[in-house]
């Protein structure tokens, strides 16, 4: 790798491009207070990264509201995919260095999450999980088209406690509620336009026992049975996902849930959680899912960085569109056995190579 470069290009403060969506049509360049403030003549001349001492790539070097110091997003630990909206405080300026822990309170966890029955209850809905995962493994269904699994969910309900009190910790540092459904808002795309027949190259038709696998692990997590996921907070990678016990190749990791809305009225939009939900050929027409006020624990698991030899090896998660009911719906499925201990990580260019991931860890 070449050296950083020392000579220092004066500059006034400067505002990255939007990153594109995920597996989506470039998006347009957004205006901000920034642009407004560079309009107007202010100079921040002379700015060079704090972290790597380079004045390059302008574009991509973010200035602290508070010292006026620079950063370059990829330089940032967790690394920044895209300007905040607002104001943005560098690590030593900023008042959240440390994430508050959910507490493990089983009433508020059951509230958070609206869980419909006590945690350490039991019923068939697991017994069925266990069931179902014998018959698939037959050597007579290996034959056969390979089905979907359901998770197997920790038995142990205080350590279900702290999966789930996990998540509602990186929800909450997130400003995000928890929601495991598709959400149609007022204002947004309306549930009719989310019509499958309308992708563009066609989509693949859920089988009719893969969704009853679907549902049955929505029923599971309704009534407490968790996925055995924790989320952790890594200073470099932010919040990640990672298995809390063994995962079998093909089971349901979860649904990629959030508010459904057209692409067209989020092309400035800086989020960077963003899925595609349906690409049509007509533009007016595509979708997206927008995580950034409900989500699930899919918003938190990390994508591979596909410029590096190693970013595939990493891969054990891949992203699928179904067709169910008519419907499309993204799923999140192991590509291969998970590790206990083993982070959670997928293509986020599954369909078209338009995400930056140059710099992910």
């Amino acid at each position: 790798m070449a050296a950083p470069s020392t000579s220092m290009v004066l500059r006034k403060r400067t505002h990255a491009t939007n990153p594109f969506l995920l597996g989506l049509l470039p998006r347009k360049r957004s205006r901000s207070k920034v642009e407004e403030e560079e309009e107007e003549g202010e100079d921040y001349g002379d700015v060079c990264c704090e972290k790597c001492g380079s004045g390059s790539r302008g574009s991509e070097l973010l200035l602290c509201d508070k010292c006026d110091r620079g950063f370059h997003l990829f330089c940032l630990r967790p690394i920044l995919a895209a300007v905040p909206k607002g104001s943005w405080f560098c690590p030593s300026c900023s008042k959240l260095k440390n994430v508050t822990e959910f507490p493990l309170i089983q009433t508020k966890i059951v509230d958070f999450f609206r869980i419909q029955r006590s945690l350490d209850a039991t019923d068939n809905l697991s017994e069925g999980c266990h069931k179902k995962r014998r018959r698939i493994s037959s050597l007579a269904a290996s034959k056969k088209r390979r089905k979907l699994l359901p998770f197997n969910p920790t038995e142990d309900p205080t350590r279900r406690l702290e999966q789930m009190a996990s998540l509602a910790t990186a929800l909450t540092a997130s400003g995000a509620e928890f929601s495991n459904e598709l959400t149609y808002m007022p204002g947004m795309a309306p549930r009719k336009a989310n019509c499958a027949a309308l992708e563009r190259e066609g989509m693949q038709v859920m089988s009719k026992e893969d969704a009853e696998t679907l549902n049955l692990c929505k029923k599971m997590m309704e009534r407490g049975e968790w996925p055995p996921l924790l989320v952790v907070f890594d200073p470099k990678e932010g919040f990640t996902v990672e298995a809390d016990r063994s995962i079998r190749d093909l089971t349901i990791i979860t649904e990629y849930v959030g508010d459904v809305d057209f692409l067209k009225n989020r092309e400035n939009d800086d989020g960077d959680s963003m899925m595609t939900l349906l690409c049509t050929a007509e533009a007016s027409k595509c979708l997206v899912i927008c995580p950034d006020k409900r989500s699930n624990i899919a918003r938190f698991i990390n994508g591979i960085n596909n410029h590096t030899p190693g970013g595939r090896k990493k891969q054990n998660v891949k992203c699928v569109r179904f067709n169910v009911n008519g419907e499309s719906r993204v799923l999140l499925i192991a590509s291969r056995d998970i590790k206990k201990g083993e982070r959670l990580y997928y293509d986020y260019n599954g369909y078209e190579n338009e995400y930056p991931t140059e710099h992910f860890v």
